[in-house]
């Protein structure tokens, strides 16, 4: 089968989705970054495998939350067509999902949108907060603040607990609000002990046989806003773990965050792979050199 058949259900700007048959979809997570909604010309190596490996540890570990759409992560499970070795360690054998029309974000500190939104009105997707909070503060306790799905390249958009309700229905409303939190509680928590702050998070959850299951990626660097602990402090906005130095680079440059993009250094990309490594490394307490295709394209 040549690349031109192979059977594409979607593409985005990290992952291919193929129809793998027997009602399963095989994910392949790239190497590329995007900073500023500008996807650039250079792949960060292994930030493909950083994500999947990062997500399959904790859709293992927060399995009695709610179960997952993974079926494997071995690329000999994989249909023959898709056993190429450039592949290894960054393909996904899941389930297909009917996923909700809902991103289910959890916030526990105010940070980006949630904190311009506060700024202006106080509020967060409507909700009054405390008076007196202040950037990176942490919320008195975690919320659930879903937003819509963007279709065509707009952006999502943040809509209240309500309005979820309005797309999704009130029962599955509840049961998503009710795993997204425990997925994050939980999920802080151990990293909290690791020294890493989980600021903020997406979940993509989509129904199987009727069942909520936990699909696309969990508690990544590219799903979350991840903070060194030791860098926190409100009143400022920590150093994330992901790809601080690619965007310290570009906010230095005289470039207007449209396409294209301007060339990456190689230090820039290699530093930006090591931030990924490390917040792997340190979550899960493995060694990254040990998952399945890294280092093998040289």
């Amino acid at each position: 089968m040549t690349s031109e058949t192979l059977p594409l259900v979607s593409s985005g700007k990290v992952r291919e989705i193929y129809d793998a048959g027997d009602d399963r979809l095989l994910m392949v997570t790239s190497d590329r970054i995007s900073a500023f909604d500008v996807v650039m010309a250079e792949p960060v190596p292994d930030k493909g495998r950083v994500l999947t490996a990062m997500s399959a540890f904790w859709f293992e570990r927060l399995a009695d939350v709610a179960p997952s759409h993974l079926v494997s992560t071995d690329l000999a499970d994989a249909p023959p067509w898709a056993q190429r070795p450039e592949w290894e360690g960054r393909v996904m054998l899941v389930r297909r999902c009917q996923m909700l029309p809902i991103e289910c974000i959890v916030r526990g500190y105010l940070s980006g949108s949630a904190w311009k939104e506060y700024r202006a009105s106080g509020t967060m997707h409507g909700t009054a907060l405390p008076e007196g909070l202040q950037e990176s503060s942490r919320l008195p306790e975690p919320v659930f603040t879903p937003s819509t799905k963007a279709e065509g390249g707009a952006h999502d958009e943040n809509i209240s607990f309500a309005r979820a309700v309005a797309l999704v229905g009130d029962d599955v409303a509840e049961r998503a609000r009710a795993i997204s939190l425990e997925l994050y509680r939980r999920g802080s928590e151990w990293a909290a002990e690791r020294g890493i702050v989980i600021a903020d998070t997406k979940f993509e959850l989509g129904l199987v046989d009727g069942e909520l299951v936990v699909a696309d990626e969990v508690l990544t660097p590219d799903s979350s806003r991840f903070w060194p602990a030791d860098r926190w402090q409100p009143g400022a906005t920590p150093p994330s773990f992901d790809k601080q130095p690619l965007r310290d680079h570009l906010d230095a440059l005289d470039w207007g965050k449209t396409p294209p993009p301007p060339p990456l250094p190689d230090e820039v990309v290699s530093a930006t792979r090591s931030r990924y490594v490390e917040a792997y490394e340190r979550i899960t307490g493995r060694r990254f050199a040990d998952w399945p295709g890294v280092g093998s394209e040289g």
